[in-house]
């Protein structure tokens, strides 16, 4: 499918085993910022990193791993993992975007904004409920972002390190 982005036009597609080292590779962006001081970045990239490659080794039922490609060039920018998830408190289908990335080259150009309005017809397709998410809330940069295209906070999960 294509989406607009700016001026220029890119492709989503499923992702395929040719792009697991470039989605991989933008693991990184999930520790681009503060994280909460009992969070080792390290440990918390390696275990988006295990969660990332488990989907695209073992592709469960309800996962759905697409990237985002340059139409004109072909070059990738980014990647989109959406999921298929039962709400606790209905019962009914919603679309949880487990992760969304692009390459740093592509900061601020709309790749992201697009790939959330790809995301939202997905789980309209799907007869999804909600489309929902999780962010560290050290990412303003993409909490700006979320709440620019209508997110809202729903539940705040707290932690105490024990």
């Amino acid at each position: 499918m294509h989406i607009q982005a700016g001026d220029t036009e890119y492709l989503v597609r499923a992702a395929d085993p040719d792009d697991d080292d470039f989605i991989l590779g933008l693991a990184s962006r999930f520790v681009d910022f503060e994280l909460p001081k009992w969070r080792r970045r390290n440990v918390v990239l390696e275990g988006i990193r295990n969660d990332i490659g488990r989907h695209l080794d073992d592709q469960p039922p309800g996962s759905f791993m697409f990237v985002v490609e340059d139409d004109s060039s072909g070059d990738r920018c980014g990647f989109l993992h959406l999921q298929l998830v039962t709400d606790f408190f209905t019962g009914h289908q919603n679309c949880h975007i487990s992760d969304l990335a692009v390459i740093p080259s592509m900061d601020g150009k709309g790749v992201g904004k697009a790939l959330l309005a790809y995301a939202e017809q997905f789980a309209r397709e799907h007869r999804c409920e909600r489309l929902q998410l999780a962010v560290f809330p050290g990412n303003a940069r993409a909490i700006k972002l979320y709440e620019q295209y209508g997110f809202g906070t729903e539940m705040l999960r707290m932690v105490k390190p024990l």
